[in-house]
């Protein structure tokens, strides 16, 4: 845009450069001032990313209608006393049912055009469950909406709109390429104020665990975002959408989230062919690698994601992994983290064959294995003979039951119940339960209290891996004895 690269550069963020002067030590060094042309500059790069992208932006209404709840009918007897008493009509009044009204439920969000066809992309958690949507253009004009698809997993929705003229869709940027610190704009439906404009700065990307969706890679921003900004754009300084705002900190100031584009541009393509998104799946569960469990299984804390339990006849099973094991890459990209493998998995189309190098008791394999289709609701993760304690981790297990075990779901051979735990030890603190099935010690299966007494003795004073059975699926934890 400009050529004086003396003065300013353009490069998504606007920066603002020390004017070039001859070279001073650093004490020397005074930060010039930025020139009145500069703050100009800047001022028109959002004006023009406004004017640009405003047509692009809608407003979202939605009603959701409830019914009451019907009142239960009450039928006196005709020759009863309160019938003569209270005459025909007090039981007609206030017994038998009158007409119900219905009640409305409104909420109001925003959207982004990405077609001269009609289609919207915005939130699922603002069309869900509406009976009625209806879209606002920037230039007033209002049209009645169906949805196309939506996805709760990643809180995506694609809806449209027919016989809309003159649509201008936005511009999809690259949300791979943004940097910590570049300038954010969002624009939506804020408390209703149509349109509205807020800039901030990109505070933070890849934000996982963040307790909002299934699927999180968020970007975070400072750029104001309220309720009612929901399913409208984050830009960039070109006025390309980088991001789908989505949420907000309610307890602190300047935390917004928003889907990266690149995210949402798959589920939003896959939406509008077949109306649902298609994941891929490895049938294990799965879960983070504490500094503990770190250095139990040979990695770093950061250091791919560790595999709790493996499903019967899933994918995972039949290519040869194993619960213990830790997935470190995928088709040659490193694992850092279960919400990171949870993508790369589920961007995998079904049958698609992926590398995998896991490490397994000190070293490291190659497998590989066919990707499976996610099945719509995918598994997330009094005292008996043979009690022993584990006095010095603060908790006793028992052996298994009969009853017990077809309870849990268990073989003859599964492991033993925690029975008894001390609120205030150490596997409290870790997270051990009462009804926690331990069904290894140190990496060996226990099948009831004497082996587990046994591989007590063995761990010393290195600490108890355990992997544990919990609600349909297992995970390992690690129980450091109590010191004194």
């Amino acid at each position: 845009m400009f050529t004086d690269t003396r003065r300013f550069v353009w490069s998504g963020l606007v920066s603002i450069l020390v004017v070039a002067a001859p070279a001073v030590s650093a004490p020397q060094a005074v930060a010039a001032k930025p020139s009145m042309e500069t703050l100009q500059a800047i001022q028109e790069a959002f004006v023009e990313v406004a004017e640009r992208v405003k047509p692009s932006v809608v407003n979202i209404n939605t009603t959701q209608k409830a019914r009451p709840p019907r009142r239960p009918q009450i039928e006196p007897s005709p020759r009863g006393p309160l019938r003569d008493f209270f005459g025909e009509d007090f039981f007609e009044r206030f017994f038998r049912e009158g007409p119900r009204r219905d009640l409305e439920r409104r909420s109001l969000g925003s959207g982004v055009i990405i077609d001269q066809q009609g289609f919207i992309l915005t939130n699922n958690h603002v069309t869900e469950r509406a009976d009625e949507i209806q879209v606002t253009l920037s230039d007033k004009r209002t049209f009645k909406a169906k949805v196309v698809g939506s996805d709760p997993k990643t809180d995506l929705a694609v809806i449209r709109i027919e016989k809309a003229t003159g649509l201008v869709p936005a511009q999809l940027g690259d949300s791979d390429r943004i940097r910590i610190g570049e300038w954010a704009i969002a624009i939506g439906n804020p408390f209703g104020l149509a349109q509205t404009v807020t800039v901030g700065v990109i505070s933070a990307t890849g934000r996982s665990n963040v307790g909002i969706t299934a699927y999180e890679d968020f970007i975070q921003t400072d750029a104001s975002i309220n309720p009612g900004n929901s399913g409208g754009p984050l830009l960039n300084v070109r006025g390309e959408v980088i991001g789908v705002n989505t949420a907000i900190v309610a307890a602190g100031q300047g935390i917004g989230f928003a889907i990266p584009i690149n995210m949402a541009k798959g589920i939003k393509d896959m939406l509008i062919a077949q109306g649902r998104v298609i994941r891929g799946w490895l049938g294990v569960q799965i879960q983070s690698l504490t500094e503990d469990l770190a250095a139990q299984f040979g990695v770093k804390p950061n250091e791919g994601a560790l595999i709790a339990s493996v499903l019967k006849d899933g994918p995972a099973e039949t290519g040869g992994l194993k619960s213990g094991d830790v997935i470190l890459e995928v088709d040659g990209a490193k694992v850092t983290g279960v919400s990171q493998l949870q993508r790369l998995v589920a961007a995998a189309p079904p049958g698609k064959q992926v590398h995998l190098k896991v490490r397994r008791e000190g070293r490291d394999l190659s497998l590989t294995l066919a990707v499976g289709e996610m099945p719509a609701e995918e598994p997330v993760a009094a005292a008996a003979p043979g009690e022993q304690g584990a006095g010095r981790y603060g908790f006793k297990v028992q052996d298994l039951t009969p009853e017990l075990r077809e309870q849990f779901g268990l073989r003859e051979a599964d492991g033993v119940v925690v029975s008894e735990l001390d609120p205030q030890g150490p596997a409290a603190q870790t997270g051990l339960r009462p009804g926690d099935v331990i069904l290894e010690v140190g990496r060996q299966k226990v099948r009831n209290s004497k082996e587990f007494a046994a591989a007590v003795r063995r761990a010393g004073e290195r600490g108890l891996l355990l992997r544990v059975w919990r609600d349909g699926g297992s995970q390992f934890v690690v129980v450091h004895p109590e010191k004194g």
